[in-house]
């Protein structure tokens, strides 16, 4: 995932850019980048690595230097960006959300016409410069944005730093989202509303899917109306997405809180407290405290002065350990206790191993666990969320190519919660984590605790369902 905020203001806006662009740290843990346009110094831009350190840290003694009345950043788990380029359109700079499917396709199709890359992404080409030649096809920038929408296969939003203003366009289906703000001479673009608010910006408009506008300081022009279609992430509540914010004028917490209340509809079971796995499984579990009455504690505290994120080192080993590094069991809590733990979903289920295995080791009785959504049974095609090394990582897929012995399994009864191969599943991972007991989120209670039509929803995950 990545995310990004841009600013265009009357007065410099490089610190409203700088501290915008830190909100969305969560987002993605390996390249950050700025870009301003001053008049005086035209473009300018920064990129660094956050896989050593954090964002604020590698930006501060750039942000002395930068001047702007526009400008962007982006916070990403693959690629440097913002990338500028010099065009038929002027000079521009371009950060994108993006996961393109068909990059292999698109690549061959430049090569083709003898069309140079000249930056890289983990030994392929850069999805960010790929979006920029694309928008470069095109007469204008509005023909150039189109030409993306219809050319890739995934999902692609986007903020371009031009020298006539700020331009911002969400995916054509809408799968992750651009929000404006504005306050007092300046407008703003954002994935992530909660960067808004101490920064004093107010929200003025949820772009809808393939929706495009041209921000100045005193306002926007709509380019291109949305369309009618939209499947933004349901993972943008159930996990994503910072607790403070709105997407679709739906607040994150609130709908995880909806969740967990769902979650306890079906509860049945005794215990003497419920907690929630830090961090966005605690909104989950603070919805089923209230709904059973059962005592909400925290027998799991993140610990956050050296360890305050999971930076992404290569190895796997490595990255396991800083995920487990940061949550200290509290046996006085846990021992002899028996507990409901919230969770926001399991996708190869190695870290809820090993913080279930820490809980017996702190002599826990017995150990409950509640799934904020329904089992990962298909690898994400557009966000690249539930997609390990391989499909075969899943603990659904892994479960159900043990019950049935061979690799190729059709998931598509295995999603199914009223099936017998879907309890089985559940069954076996339940035994695979060492769990008293398993459930998961059903996904019509999900998509009620969201707040959307299912149709607007893209639940491929969990029934896949959705498309390009």
């Amino acid at each position: 995932m990545s995310g990004f905020f841009g600013s265009i203001s009357k007065s410099d806006c490089v610190t409203d850019v700088f501290y915008g662009t830190d909100y969305h740290s969560h987002l993605g843990t390996k390249r950050a980048g700025l870009a301003f346009l001053s008049p005086e110094k035209g473009f300018q831009r920064a990129i660094h690595s956050l896989e050593d350190g954090y964002f604020r840290n590698k930006f501060e003694s750039d942000i002395e230097n930068f001047e702007g009345t526009s400008g962007i950043g982006v916070i990403s788990d693959t690629e440097a960006q913002p990338i500028i380029v010099t065009s038929n359109l002027g000079r521009f700079a371009v950060a994108t959300v993006s996961k393109i499917v068909n990059i292999d396709e698109l690549e061959e199709r430049f090569i083709r016409q003898h069309r140079t890359f000249s930056e890289t992404s983990q030994n392929s080409i850069n999805p960010t410069e790929l979006v920029a030649m694309l928008i470069a096809e095109g007469q204008t920038f509005k023909e150039g944005i189109e030409n993306v929408f219809n050319s890739i296969k995934g999902s692609c939003s986007m903020l371009i730093l031009t020298e006539d203003g700020l331009l911002a366009a969400r995916d054509k289906l809408g799968r992750t989202p651009i929000i404006l703000g504005k306050k007092q001479g300046a407008y703003a673009a954002s994935f992530e509303t909660c960067a808004f608010s101490n920064l004093d910006y107010e929200i003025d408009k949820y772009l809808g899917p393939g929706e495009i506008v041209k921000i100045t300081c005193d306002g926007y022009e709509q380019l291109r109306q949305p369309s009618e279609k939209m499947q933004v992430c349901s993972f943008l509540w159930v996990y994503y997405g910072y607790p403070p914010s709105f997407y679709e004028g739906i607040n994150v917490d609130e709908s995880r809180y909806r969740c967990g209340a769902a979650l306890a509809k079906s509860n049945g079971t005794e215990a003497d407290f419920c907690a929630g796995i830090p961090d966005s499984g605690v909104g989950h579990a603070m919805g089923y405290s209230h709904a059973t009455g059962i005592p909400l504690k925290r027998p799991y505290s993140k610990y956050t002065p050296t360890w305050p994120r999971s930076f992404m080192p290569q190895s796997q080993k490595t990255r396991d350990l800083v995920a487990k590094m940061k949550l200290l069991p509290n046996k006085a809590l846990i021992e002899g206790g028996r507990g409901i733990f919230l969770d926001d979903s399991i996708v190869r289920g190695t870290q809820l191993k090993d913080n279930v295995q820490d809980l017996h080791k702190a002599g826990i009785k017995e150990v409950h666990v509640r799934i904020a959504c329904p089992p990962l049974t298909y690898p994400c095609e557009f966000l690249n969320f539930s997609r390990s090394r391989s499909n075969m990582d899943l603990a659904t897929i892994k479960a159900a190519c043990k019950l049935e012995g061979r690799e190729d399994v059709d998931m598509k009864e295995y999603s199914d919660n009223n099936s017998e191969k879907y309890e089985a599943m559940v069954e076996e991972i339940r035994q695979s984590l060492d769990l008293t007991s398993l459930k998961f989120q059903k996904l019509d209670d999900l998509v009620e605790a969201i707040g959307l039509p299912k149709e607007k929803l893209c639940t491929h995950c969990w029934d896949g369902s959705s498309y390009f």
